[in-house]
Formats: C-alpha cells, structure tokens, sequence
C-alpha cells in the first residue's frame, strides 16, 4: 500500500489517480488546508497533518505501508520570501515527522517531491541534476534541506528515496476528474485562463525587464499527468533494488510569460487582458531543464509535451469541470 502525503492536492491527487489505474492501493493523508476532499476520489482518505506524529502512527498502524510519497510543501516562490517560518516549519519539520515515523515502521522506499528551486540562478540552459544547488528564496531553500536530510537518513536508516525536482506543473487531467485548484490561485495558465474565462479582469505580468527576449521570466512547463507517470516509475525504480537518485522532471522547452499568454489566447480564442507589474522577489529569469537522466534511467517519456496541449486540458478543466 502506497501512502501519499497531500494527496489531496494538484499532484498528489493525478499521481493517486494514475497509482490505483495501475492496480496499487493508495492511502491519502492531507489536512485539507491547501487540498479539497473532492480530489481524494481514489483509495482510502486519511484526515491528518504532518505536524501530529501521534496521527502519522495511528495512520502506519492501521495501514500496511511499503512505500510513501510525499506532496505536502508549500509551493510558492512569493510566499516563501514574505512568510520563511511557515516554509521551514511545514517544508522542513513536518517532513522530519513524517521521515522519523517511517523509520518508526521500517518503511523503505520514499518519493519526494522537489523542485527545480533549488538549483537558484542558472550558470547553464538547459539545467542537469549536476548543476550546483544554490536557491534564492525560502522555498528552494527548504526543498534542498530535505534532499540533504534525505541523504543522511539513507545512510542512517536505509530508506532510500528519490527526488524529482519538477520544473512547472500545468495541465489537468484529460479526462476532466480532476485538475489545478488553488485558493488563492497563483499560476500563470489558470490565472490567463480564469481571464478568459471572465473569472476576472487581467492577469498580472512580474517583471518585463528581465535579459529575455521578451523581458519575461521564462519557464519550462510539464504536463500534471506527465509528472504522475514519473512518480510511478520512480516507485518502481526503488523497487528493482536500485539506489537512491534525483531526476529533473522537464519538458526541456522554455516559454515566456507572454508567449503562455499568447498561447492561451490561441486555445482559448479569446483576449486576455494583462496587468505590468514589479518583479517578484526570488523568481529566477529563466529555469529551463534538462530531464535526459530521467528519460534514460526511469524511462520516462512524457505523453503531453506541446504547450497547446497542456493549456487544452486546462482549459477544459477550466471551463467543463469545476
């Protein structure tokens, strides 16, 4: 049985759903407070935080868990720099809860979700898994104190682990059960969307002077159902008996900020109004990544890779879903 630790929310949820397509019997164990129970369609559903061990142990008790990956971070950029303490309490202390409680019940395999955030600045496009770690902002930051603690708990405990450091998530699921529900949202794709949508006036643009063609921040977005695939596959990977590793999960392409909302226009067939603003503190100018090392050793190969796409099955969870 597969525990997912914030199952409940944007990836969590599409690596359940793809999990129990697959014939795995899943465990989901969120606290609701960035999730919604609506997502928790697949498994069984656990009420529970992070930051209650007495929780966590009833839950491992109760469930035979071989194996665990774990969604609950925060995830914002933004939010990270203005509030660090919530970043390094939730990103940092409740994953030591969660690590010390697998150690408690001697599972062994652990997929972390992790972030192209902690690579900071690039030095070289696109980025590989050897490009040093030096994270600008609190969430990047906290991210690669889980990788490294991760590292140690290996040596120490023998749990060996994967962390897939994502580049950016978009899309929704094709078939529409579920996709990107954030409140407040703070996407770029479902932000333009919710425009067209005329779910509000514009959308915002950080930044415009940035040493881009454009003078956007570019970014390399992958496909949500691409991203579960490869949270099986690591699963899988750790179970042959193979050591603990990293891999970048990426498309490989960057898009501007205005070429997304060009884009979006396109699939859309409307016109999304945008907004200039300052740059936010922390966001990198360009993250673009190299996933090579995931293609060849998880054999990884992702389904949705074109931009249309990805902004299509948005837009449908966008306009037919919700």
């Amino acid at each position: 049985m597969i525990l997912i630790a914030g199952g409940a929310g944007y990836i969590g949820s599409h690596a359940n759903k793809i999990l129990n397509k697959r014939g795995y019997e899943t465990v989901v164990y969120d606290n609701l407070s960035r999730g919604h129970q609506e997502f928790a369609k697949w498994g069984h559903f656990v009420l529970g935080d992070l930051a209650d061990k007495d929780q966590l142990r009833l839950c491992f008790k109760t469930y035979p868990i071989e194996a665990v990956m774990h969604y609950c971070a925060f995830c914002y950029v933004g939010e990270s720099v203005d509030h660090p303490s919530e970043y390094y309490r939730n990103n940092v202390v409740n994953t030591l809860n969660l690590l010390d409680v697998i150690v408690e019940y001697g599972v062994k395999y652990f997929i972390f979700s992790s972030t192209c955030s902690t690579y900071g600045n690039p030095l070289q496009i696109p980025m590989t898994e050897d490009h040093p770690q030096q994270p600008i902002n609190p969430y990047g930051k906290s991210k690669l104190m889980v990788e490294q603690i991760l590292k140690d708990y290996d040596a120490a405990y023998g749990i060996r682990h994967v962390c897939l450091r994502y580049f950016n998530a978009a899309g929704a699921d094709p078939e529409g059960e579920i996709g990107e529900w954030h409140e407040p949202e703070p996407h770029l794709i479902p932000l333009a969307l919710q425009v067209a949508a005329g779910q509000r006036d514009h959308v915002q643009i950080y930044g415009t002077d940035y040493d881009t063609p454009d003078g956007t921040c570019i970014r390399d977005y992958i496909h949500i159902n691409d991203l579960a695939a490869a949270h099986l596959l690591a699963l899988e990977y750790l179970q042959s008996g193979a050591p603990s590793d990293a891999f970048n999960l990426g498309n490989g392409n960057g898009f501007s900020v205005k070429d997304v909302i060009g884009e979006a226009e396109r699939v859309t067939g409307k016109s999304i109004k945008t907004v200039e603003a300052e740059r936010r503190p922390g966001d990198p100018p360009m993250l673009v990544g190299s996933s090579e090392k995931a293609r060849k050793i998880l054999n990884w190969q992702p389904e949705y890779t074109d931009l249309d796409v990805i902004i299509k099955t948005a837009w449908r969870w966008q306009t037919l879903a919700k």
